[in-house]
C-alpha cells in the first residue's frame, strides 16, 4: 500500500497498532474495539437478563431481544434499494443484496466453489467431511443443515404451513410455494442461453440444457450399471437404482409399509388420513393423487393427448397408449406364474388367473364330497367331474374331439 506523505504512513501504522488490542481471556479472540470485546464476553456468561414479554425466550444481549421481538410484531425495517424487499435483520438484507451484486465472498478451501453466505459455505463443507449433525428423532435420518431437518420433519407431522394466496394449496416447504406461485403469475425467470427458452424452475432449465449437445453443456448422462438406461439427472438414476436393489428407505409412521420413493409415501399417508386434496370442479369428485385427478378431468374435456405413432389412434391416458402399442409390437410382458401363458395386458392376466383359482376351489369341494356319505345327488354330480377333467385336458392340448364326451355327459344328466 502506497502513501503520498510520511504523515499518512505514520497514521496508517498507528491505526494498525491500535487494532486487535482487546483479547478475550476465554477463547483468545482479539477485537479492535472495547465495545465489541465487551459484547463478546457476554456470550461466555450464562446470564441472560433480557426476556421476551411475548414468549419465554431469554437473551444475553438487548440487541438480540430487539431483533427477536420483530418475529412477534412483524416489523421489517431494513429495505433493499434495488427491489424494495424488506427484512427484519440487517444481516439478512446484506445477504440478499448479494443476489443483485452477484458477490460471493466465501470460498471453499477444498474445491473452487464460492458462496454468497457463510451459512451456505458451512453446509457445503460438510459434503467434503461427510458430517451430518442434524438427526431426525422419528426415523434416525441425518441432514447436512437444520433447514433440511425441519422440512423432513413435516413428512412425519403432515404440517404444511405455507399456503398459496391465489388458491387453497398448501406446502411443507417455502421453496415449493414460491415455485407454485409462478403458475399463477406466469413468471419464468430461468432462461436457456442456447435457444432463449424460459422456465419456471431451475431444475427444468438444467434438464433442458441436456437436450443441447454435450459440447455446450459438458455434461455426461447418468447410466444405470444394471440395465444401461440413461438419465439426465443423478437423482433420477438414484431413484431408478432402487428398482434393482429393492431398497425402500421411506417408512410409513402409521404402519409397517416402506416405499422406494418419497412421493409414493406421501400418497400412501393419505390412505391413513383420508385426505383427498384434488377436487374436480365439474362433478365434485375428490382424488388422492394429482395424476388421477388430471386423468379424470379428461373425461369432461374429451382431451386425448396421447397419440399412437403407428396408427394415429389417440388416448386420454399414457397407460392406455402403452397397452395399445403392444398390439403393434406383439410384446407380452405379463406372464402367469402358474403356467407358461403370457399376455399383453395385466387385466387379461388377472382374468386368466381366475381359471386357476376356480380349479383349486372345485378340487376343494370334491375332497369334501368324498369324505361324506354318497347319495343320489353325489351320483348325479359324478359326470360333472369327468366334464371338468376333460375341459382341463382340452385347455392343455389342441384335440378338438375332446368336446364330444362333454356333450354326451350333459345329455345323460338331463335325461
Amino acid at each position: 500500500m502506497a502513501f503520498s506523505t510520511n504523515g499518512d504512513t505514520l497514521t496508517h501504522m498507528s491505526t494498525n497498532i491500535r487494532k486487535k488490542q482487546y483479547q478475550c481471556s476465554q477463547c483468545d479472540i482479539v477485537f479492535s474495539h472495547r465495545s465489541t470485546h465487551k459484547t463478546h464476553l457476554e456470550t461466555h456468561r450464562r446470564e441472560k437478563p433480557y426476556q421476551c414479554s411475548q414468549c419465554d425466550k431469554i437473551f444475553s444481549q438487548k440487541s438480540n431481544l430487539k431483533t427477536h421481538l420483530r418475529t412477534h410484531t412483524g416489523e421489517k425495517p431494513y429495505q433493499c434499494i434495488k427491489c424494495n424487499k424488506v427484512y427484519a435483520q440487517n444481516s439478512s438484507l446484506k445477504a440478499h443484496s448479494r443476489t443483485h451484486t452477484k458477490e460471493k465472498p466465501y470460498h471453499c478451501s477444498s474445491c473452487d466453489k464460492v458462496f454468497s453466505q457463510r451459512s451456505f459455505l458451512r453446509s457445503h463443507l460438510r459434503t467434503h467431511t461427510g458430517e451430518k449433525p442434524y438427526q431426525c428423532n422419528k426415523c434416525d435420518k441425518d441432514f447436512l443443515n437444520s433447514s433440511g431437518l425441519v422440512n423432513h420433519l413435516r413428512l412425519h407431522t403432515g404440517e404444511k404451513p405455507y399456503q398459496c394466496t391465489q388458491c387453497d394449496k398448501v406446502f411443507a416447504v417455502k421453496g415449493n410455494l414460491k415455485i407454485h406461485s409462478r403458475t399463477h403469475t406466469g413468471e419464468k425467470p430461468y432462461q436457456c442461453t442456447q435457444c432463449e427458452k424460459v422456465f419456471a424452475q431451475i431444475i427444468s432449465l438444467k434438464i433442458h440444457l441436456r437436450t443441447h449437445s454435450q459440447s455446450h453443456t459438458r455434461e455426461e448422462p447418468y447410466r444405470c450399471s444394471y440395465c444401461n438406461k440413461v438419465f439426465s439427472l443423478r437423482s433420477n438414476l438414484k431413484s431408478h437404482l432402487r428398482r434393482h436393489t429393492g431398497e425402500k428407505p421411506y417408512h410409513c409412521s402409521q404402519c409397517d409399509k416402506a416405499f422406494s420413493h418419497n412421493s409414493v409415501l406421501v400418497h400412501h399417508l393419505r390412505t391413513h388420513t383420508g385426505e383427498k386434496p384434488y377436487q374436480c370442479s365439474q362433478c365434485d369428485r375428490f382424488f388422492l393423487q394429482n395424476a388421477n385427478f388430471k386423468a379424470h378431468l379428461r373425461t369432461h374435456t374429451g382431451e386425448k393427448p396421447y397419440q399412437c405413432s403407428l396408427c394415429e389412434k389417440v388416448f386420454s391416458q399414457n397407460v392406455n397408449l402403452k397397452a395399445h402399442l403392444r398390439l403393434h409390437t406383439g410384446e407380452k410382458p405379463y406372464q402367469c406364474s402358474l403356467c407358461d401363458k403370457v399376455f399383453s395386458q395385466k387385466g387379461n392376466l388377472n382374468s386368466h388367473l381366475r381359471t386357476h383359482i376356480g380349479e383349486t376351489s372345485y378340487q376343494s369341494k370334491l375332497r369334501r364330497a368324498k369324505g361324506s356319505k354318497k347319495s343320489d345327488t353325489d351320483n348325479l354330480s359324478q359326470p360333472k367331474v369327468e366334464v371338468m377333467k376333460e375341459k382341463m385336458d382340452f385347455e392343455k392340448c389342441d384335440a378338438h374331439n375332446l368336446f364330444e364326451p362333454k356333450i354326451e355327459v350333459k345329455e345323460e344328466q338331463i335325461l
